[in-house]
């Protein structure tokens, strides 16, 4: 079976309109995204799959290498405790 990457129950994505970046809101800490990583985040919602994310983000960045990098960073990021 295939993971269906999610933000944990006590994480939340939000965009500062002041900053103009994604930041992810964690109990006690404040992780400020930096290039498309607010993008990857927002597609772990639990109903896709690593590979459909792959897919889907190569499609809105033709040529970059989504394949290689996105799933090691969502993999570093339920490193951390903050994907499940």
């Amino acid at each position: 079976m295939s993971w269906h990457p999610a933000l944990v129950g006590s994480a939340m994505l939000r965009h500062d309109d002041v900053r103009d970046t994604d930041l992810l809101l964690l109990p006690e800490r404040v992780v400020v995204l930096h290039g498309p990583a607010g993008s990857i985040l927002r597609l772990c919602d639990g109903s896709r799959g690593v590979p459909e994310i792959v897919k889907e983000l190569a499609e809105r960045f033709p040529g970059a290498p989504v394949a290689d990098e996105v799933p090691d960073f969502l993999d570093r990021l339920r490193g951390e405790g903050w994907l499940r």
